[in-house]
Parts: structure tokens; sequence; C-alpha cells
């Protein structure tokens, strides 16, 4: 590009027959300014110069034109330092154009990336907007308001708090069923740690399991497929319950045992004729035999539990100490009621146990402490804390006192049978 723009300048100083070659170029390229300005080309414009006035007409020698004439020697002298400088000038140009397209190339890269950029965002848009009109924007966030007032529902139960709270000495033989409707609230785990600590203390007590889920059997080391009677055949086949009747690994503590049969009992007692006193009058044969039998009663308020109130003293309601406490408690304590006006008019509400404390919980504070201000005293001193160690227990097939002695709910189980005998003196045999 350099070559080429160099021959066409000297075709414009010279003439085309004064052409050069490349290499002729490049030599005056290389001189100086000064073996430019004697090359031969110079004598032409001279001559040129001085036929111009005499074509143009002017007549005789004049002292202007004398400067005329050296005016244009003078310009005719200033072609060689005028190309030398025009060839730096263009080859200057020339190098910035170059280095003008080598910048300019990192830029058209770049170029287009630029609209697949704009299309990704346009269908990342388009996306967005599906997602938008398919799903309903979250609503926001709001904090969940924390109770200053009472966190269980006591107004819907039964007035109880008012009845004055008398110490009850235990007498003996008693009949106490562990009742409530409401599920997992410690009912089997209290009727057989309850058993166990009576039983070490030295009263004969029996357990029976009137759950057809038959977990106080298993919890007291019974496999239910392998007893011979249950507390179904007690029910419906008239078999005496001293026959069914099973020893327990600890000393005084007894287990009548259940089956998944008596889960369809309550279908079956339906048209027998005084069918909520079946087991009150299998118990009466045997009660002279115990200090005590506890009842462990299934979480409902069918013909099973009816049954199991109306052959009990008394009535002793686990509750855990959770915000659910007292649902269905409320029915429970009208069932009571009811079974008083009916069936069992010696039936009254022994004491209450909390359960599944947790100390770690501010909600189990305020249940506990709620449950007081209603119940009063007939509420246990003794509280029945969350162990692991208690719910490992049935596992084994044995009761809290046998499994870990020492543990936390060994020691509750144990005071809280000192608080429910109040002072009664069993009778070992």
């Amino acid at each position: 590009m350099l070559k080429k723009g160099r021959g066409l300048r000297k075709r414009t100083k010279g003439g085309p027959e004064e052409a050069e070659t490349p290499a002729e170029s490049s030599e005056m390229g290389g001189a100086n300014g000064s073996a430019a300005a004697t090359a031969g080309p110079e004598p032409e414009p001279a001559s040129g110069a001085s036929e111009a006035p005499t074509q143009s007409g002017t007549v005789g020698p004049e002292p202007e034109g004398t400067d005329d004439v050296a005016a244009s020697d003078a310009e005719a002298a200033e072609p060689s330092p005028s190309v030398v400088e025009i060839i730096e000038v263009l080859e200057t140009v020339e190098v910035v154009e170059l280095s003008n397209a080598d910048v300019a190339e990192p830029e058209v890269h770049p170029e287009p990336p630029e609209p697949h950029t704009a299309e990704t965002q346009t269908v990342d848009a388009g996306a967005a907007e599906a997602i938008d009109d398919d799903e309903p924007p979250l609503p926001p966030a709001r904090a969940v308001p924390v109770p200053d007032g009472p966190v269980l529902e006591t107004a819907k139960l039964p007035d109880v708090s008012s009845e004055p709270a008398v110490a009850n000495p235990l007498t003996l033989p008693r009949v106490v069923a562990i009742a409530n409707q409401k599920g997992g609230v410690g009912k089997t785990t209290t009727t057989v740690n309850l058993g166990a600590s009576l039983a070490e203390i030295g009263f004969r007590v029996l357990v029976l399991d009137l759950d057809p889920q038959g977990n106080a059997t298993t919890g007291l080391g019974l496999n239910p497929r392998d007893v011979e009677g249950s507390v179904y055949d007690v029910l419906l086949n008239d078999v005496a319950l001293e026959d069914i009747v099973e020893p327990t690994s600890l000393k005084h503590l007894f287990v009548a045992p259940a089956t998944i049969d008596l889960a369809g009992a309550e279908i079956e007692l339906v048209p027998v004729m005084s069918r909520e006193l079946k087991l009150r009058k299998a118990i009466d044969q045997i009660r002279d035999q115990y200090d005590l039998v506890l009842i462990d009663c299934p979480p409902s308020l069918g013909l099973l539990t009816v049954n199991g109130l109306a052959a009990s003293d008394d009535v002793i309601v686990p509750i855990q100490c959770e915000y659910y406490a007292l649902e269905g408690l409320g029915q429970l304590l009208r069932n009571v009621g009811l079974v008083q006006a009916n069936l069992n008019p010696s039936l009254d509400i022994r004491g209450i146990i909390l359960t599944m404390y947790d100390a770690r919980t501010k909600l189990a504070d305020q249940v506990v402490t709620e449950v007081r201000a209603y119940f009063g005293d007939k509420v246990y001193e003794t509280v029945v804390p969350r162990t692991v160690r208690l719910s490992e227990a049935p596992s084994f097939g044995q009761p809290i006192i046998v499994f870990d002695s020492t543990s936390r709910g060994a020691k509750a189980y144990r005071d809280l049978a000192k608080e429910v005998s109040r002072g009664a003196t069993g009778r070992a045999g």
C-alpha cells in the first residue's frame, strides 16, 4: 500500500513519462533532503516557469519580472522537500489507519454476542412472565402473634375447679382406670410404670389391658400371640378373669393381656345384655386378690372405655404438656358424669397426671400453670418428664424401674406411686 502511494505521487510530480519503479522510489525515500533537491528534475520547473510568462504575453524585461522568476525558481526548488514531507505524512496516516484497524478488530468481535444477549434477556423475561402467569405470587410473610392469654381452652370444660380438694386416702382394694380419649398422651406408659412402681413398694397390682393395640401387654414382656386367653374372651366368651392373668418379671405385678381380637369387641357387644357392665362383673370376682387393678383404656369413648369406667372406683387422666392437652378432655369429663349418673355413682376423678414435660419450652410451663389453675389439687405434684429412656423401655419389654432404675423417668414414677397411694399399706402375698 505504501509503494503504490509513492508511485502515484511521483507521477503527479513529474508526469507519466517520469514514473519510477518501486526500487527507485525506495531509494528516493532513503535519501536525505539535499540529495533530492540536486537531482535532475530541477531545471524542468525552471524552464517551464520561464516559458510561462512568454506564452502568457508579457513584453520586455521588467524589474518585477525578475522577482517573479526568482519566486518561480524558489517554488521550483521546494518540491523536493515537500515530497519527503508528503511521504512522511502519508506514512504516518497509513500507520494510523493500520493501528486503527488493529484496534477496531477486537471491538468487532464483542458486537455479535450483543444481539444474542438481548434475545436471551427477552427469552428469560418471557419465561419469567409465563411463570408469573402460571403461579400466583406468594403472600407476604407475617409475624405469628404470641398469645398473651391462656393457651388452653378451659372455658369448654365442665366446672370441676370449684369442687373442694379432698385428700382421699387410698382404700384397698381399688380399681383405677387410666383414661383419656386423646391418643399419645402417655396412658399406657403411665399404666405400666405406675403399676410397676406400686408393686415395688409392696402393692399387689394387676394391669388390665383394655386397648386392642396390646401395648401394655408387650410393655410388660408378653407376646400377645403366645397367650392362651385375653380380655376379649372375658367380655364375649364368659371366661373367668383369673384364667387369663399372666405373671411378669416383676414381683407382685400381673397382667391381663389384650390381643387384636379386642378390636371387634365393640361391635360384638352391641346386642349383648348389660354390655356396659361385662367387665365390672368379671373384676368383682377377683377384686379381693389384688390391692390395685389398673385399667389401660383405649383412646376412644366407645363401649370398651365405658366398660372400664363402669368397673372402676376412680379415674386418673394423663394430660400431655402440649397445646392440644385438653382436646377431647371435656367430652371425657362429660362421659364420666354420664357413667356416674347411670352406671357407677361412686366413680370419681382421682387425679390428673402431667406427662411428657419438656423443661426447655415455655409452652410446657404455661400448660402446667393453666392446668393447675383450673383443676386445683386434683393435679398431682409429680410431673413426668419426656425422656429417651422412657421411650426405649417398652422395646425391651420392661418397666422403666427395671430398664433404668436411676433415670429421671424411674424417679418420677416412683414419686407418683407414693403420691397415688397416699400412705396406704399394701399387702404382699
